[in-house]
Parts: C-alpha cells; sequence; structure tokens
C-alpha cells in the first residue's frame, strides 16, 4: 500500500545499562552505561513500522543538518524523504534506562519551530497516496498552508487518521479520524474552551469531533483499550491484556495500522479493534525500545550472538501481494481464512508437497514461514541447508498452493507468526495440536493449530543420505 506520513521528526535516544551503587556526589544511582541505540521518533517511527509492514512509505517532513539528522536519516533508509527547508536543532528526546526500568528523559529542542517551506514533491506525495497518517508532534509541520490545503484534498478522497498534540494545529475537516489519547483529548478540548465535563472520556471525543469536523475521534485510554467517538454515538473498543514496561510508540503503532486498515476497506469500529490490537502487541514486544534502526546499532547487532531477530526478508507470489504479510492483511479484510505453515524445506520432497496441499485447504492463502540459512545452520548443524533460502523460496513458490513465503532468521517462528497473525497455523505430525509450542501464540489473537498426516520414508535427511550414496 502507498502511504504518505506527514508530521514532525524526532530523533529517539536509549541509554541502557546496569546500576549497583549510588553516586557520593549525590544520592542518586550510578548507570553503568551497556549500550546506546538511536533510533527515529515522531513521525519517523510511523514511517518505519509501517515500512517494516512492507508498505511504500514516503514521509513529509523537516530535517535539519546536525549530527541528528544524520542519524535520522540512516535509520530511515528505505523511506523515500521528502524534506522542507532544514530546521535546526534536531528534536532529540533521550530516555536512560537501567534494565527495563525508565529512570529519566531529556528533551533538546522540542518547542515549536517556523513552519517549514513545502515543495511540489511533497504535496504530491500527499496527493498521491492511497491513505495519509498525519503524526504531529507539536514541531510546526502541520501549520503550513499548502500541506494543509494538500490534507484537506486527500481527506476528500482517502483516508487520513491524524495523531495530535496539544502543540500542534487543528486537525483539517473530513479527516477519517483522529486519534488522541485521554490527557491529549482533555487538553485539546480545554485549549479549545470547551468544558471536557471532567475525565468523561466519549463527552470529551463528542465536542472535539464537532470542533474538527472529522468523521470520527478515537480517544485512546493505554490498557483500557479506546473509545471509539462517531455522529451516531460512541462505542468502547478493549485492550487485549498486556504486560507493559514502556508504553513508548503505541500511538505511532496505532496510527499507522489504523490507516492501512481503512485504506484495506475495513469499516472503522473494526478498523480500530484491529489496530488497539497491533498497539498491544508491539508493547508487548518491547515497544519502541526494542527496535534497532540506527545503522550504527544494526552494525552492532550483526557482531553479537546469534539471538531473536526479526524477519530478514519477503517473498510474493503474485505481482500485486509483495509479501505474506500484506497478503495476510487483504485476505483478511476480505473475511478470508489465512493459513500459515513453517520448516527449512530444505531438499522439497513428496511429504512436504502433501503437506502443503493440504494445508492449502484450509484457507484462502497459504504462506510459508521459511528457517533462513543462519537459522537452519544453528538447528541442523554446519553441513545445512543443502539449497540457499533463496532458491528453497523459490522452490516453494513454483508449488500453485503457496501464495507467499516469509524468511526468518530467529530459531523458531514466532516473530514472523506475529507479523503474519494466521488464523490456522499447520504443522505435520503425529502429536496433539495444543501439544505445539505455538498454540498458546495463535491463541492470543483467536487462531488455532492444526496437523496433518506424517509421510513416513520421507524426509529431508533419508534423502540427502541417499543422494550421497549415489554420488
Amino acid at each position: 500500500m502507498k502511504v504518505t506520513v506527514v508530521g514532525d521528526l524526532l530523533l529517539d535516544v536509549d541509554i541502557n545499562g546496569t546500576s549497583t551503587r549510588l553516586s557520593p556526589d549525590a544520592p542518586v544511582p550510578v548507570v553503568d552505561v551497556a549500550g546506546v541505540r538511536r533510533r527515529a521518533g515522531g513521525a519517523g517511527l510511523v514511517a518505519t513500522l509501517l515500512m517494516r509492514d512492507g508498505h511504500e512509505v514516503t514521509l513529509v517532513t523537516a530535517v535539519s543538518d546536525d549530527d541528528g539528522a544524520s542519524h535520522l536519516r540512516r535509520a530511515l533508509s528505505g523511506v523515500e524523504l521528502l524534506a522542507g527547508a532544514p530546521l535546526a536543532p534536531t528534536p532529540t528526546k533521550t530516555r536512560v534506562r537501567i534494565g527495563s526500568h525508565p529512570m529519566v528523559r531529556f528533551d533538546e529542542g522540542c518547542s515549536p519551530a517556523p513552519s517549514p517551506d513545502c515543495t511540489q514533491e511533497m504535496r504530491a506525495a500527499i496527493e498521491s497516496a492511497e491513505v495519509v497518517v498525519v503524526a504531529d508532534y507539536g514541531r510546526g509541520i502541520t501549520f503550513n498552508p499548502d500541506i494543509r490545503a494538500a490534507l484537506a484534498g486527500a481527506a476528500r478522497r482517502v483516508p487520513v487518521v491524524w495523531d495530535p498534540h496539544p502543540s500542534g494545529s487543528q486537525p483539517v475537516a473530513g479527516v477519517a479520524v483522529v486519534t488522541p489519547n485521554n490527557a491529549e483529548a482533555q487538553a485539546l478540548a480545554k485549549a479549545a474552551g470547551l468544558d471536557p465535563a471532567g475525565k468523561d472520556v466519549p463527552e470529551s471525543g463528542r465536542q472535539l469531533l464537532k470542533l474538527w469536523g472529522s468523521n470520527a475521534v478515537l480517544v485512546t485510554r493505554g490498557e483500557a483499550g479506546a473509545v471509539l467517538v462517531q455522529a451516531g454515538g460512541s462505542v468502547s473498543v478493549p485492550a487485549p491484556r498486556t504486560a507493559v514496561d514502556d508504553p513508548c510508540g503505541a500511538g505511532d503503532r496505532l496510527a499507522g495500522s489504523l490507516a492501512v486498515y481503512l485504506g484495506l476497506g475495513l469499516g472503522l469500529p473494526e478498523a480500530a479493534t484491529r489496530a488497539v490490537a497491533d498497539a498491544s502487541a508491539f508493547l508487548a514486544e518491547g515497544g519502541a525500545a526494542s527496535l534497532i534502526l540506527d545503522t550504527d546499532a544494526m552494525e552492532e547487532q550483526k557482531d553479537a550472538a546469534p539471538g531473536p531477530a526479526s524477519v530478514v526478508e519477503l517473498f510474493g507470489n503474485q505481482p500485486n501481494r509483495p509479501d505474506g504479510v500484506r497478503l495476510a492483511e487483504e485476505v483478511r479484510a476480505k473475511g478470508g481464512t489465512v493459513v500459515a505453515t513453517g520448516g527449512c524445506f530444505d531438499l522439497l520432497h513428496a511429504g512436504h508437497a502433501r503437506t502443503l496441499a493440504a494445508a492449502r485447504e484450509m484457507g484462502d492463502c497459504l504462506i510459508v514461514c521459511l528457517n533462513s540459512d543462519q537459522s537452519v545452520r544453528r538447528l541442523k548443524g554446519v553441513h545445512r541447508p543443502i539449497v540457499s533460502e533463496e532458491d528453497r523460496a523459490e522452490l516453494l513458490l513454483a508449488l500453485s498452493c503457496v501464495d507467499a513465503v516469509v524468511v526468518f532468521d530467529e530459531d523458531t517462528p514466532e516473530d514472523c507468526l506475529e507479523l503474519v497473525r494466521p488464523d490456522i497455523w499447520v504443522k505435520g505430525g503425529d502429536y496433539q495440536p495444543d501439544e505445539l509450542p505455538e498454540a498458546r501464540l495463535l491463541a492470543g489473537w483467536g487462531g488455532q493449530c492444526v496437523t496433518v498426516p506424517f509421510h513416513p520414508a520421507r524426509s529431508t535427511s533419508g534423502l540427502a543420505e541417499a543422494l550421497a550414496k549415489v554420488g
């Protein structure tokens, strides 16, 4: 999907460490720094998350020309960056953590700034988008009259999701939904001279709905979920129970997911429910702090010992379905059933083909979660795989029953499954479905595990031994 993100770019810096003593100068902990991670924040985080989901993303923003901006440009590799006149300094939020516990945050250059220029390319990116996300962090980008005019025009054609800020501008009329959190809704209502009636979320949402002229207001409430307010009334959107260490990035994940679901044609209540679930899942995985998006940090991670990693490459079987994640979204949006299975699939044989064909019969698409070469090597030994991941993926996609292949680098498919979120997970074997380690994970979004019969005397190891004898 072609998504344009409009908003203010921030640099987020995470300083992580341990503490075992107090400072002799003052009764404060001494933090032994273990690592520093820099990542794109604000509109940059929204754009990055959407890019990782497989969408074509353009970011309309303002970028400075200082050292912070160089980190942002590296972190945003893969996102088309269209920026107005440079603004200095780069707004930076630095968080210090001991373990997973936040200790302090320093904000630099985060006050409102003059509105940047708007180029023709920036306006064209808004005008050509399939969906638009506005991530207003109060730095001035949404005050530009040309950008506002382009956003107003986009709101008449495509879904526009506007994530507001108390120091930002008022959303343009006609946007699909505005997504303040509860505190922002109260502050925005008071700033407009309205009476938000204490902490009555539906009432503040109704007043803001009228003030902004939007189609809906989705007031988020953290672990309590959200309240969706439309002209016909309000409805609560519950959030899945999630253990949260740091809520940073939840609003960005929600706004991006909400825009995509609306762009896929889902109704607003269903889109809001899924977006809240996505935000909860994002926090359960560690939220923004779990992302390593700066290329310097990526190099550090590459040299580190193997550990949990994200999907490394995506393959699709059809031109209009560039990857398995997007295919899953499209099938679900149409009410279809997403089926997935996984494995190494080294030396494809008849047992594989029968399992894959049986899995495809269970739903409307089949996505194969494929172990990468490094993953296979760790699981099977230094002499495996026999066939490279690129060739294994190509062979699988040559089968009519396989619609997409997602290659993952970790030892188990859990992170991959979190991205694809299949309705049915299929494994070959003679064990009970509820005994599968993935069963609890799938139950979290209402999915189920299914097993298909194991075909004896058909295995990659047996085939490899037979080929060795022939050689």
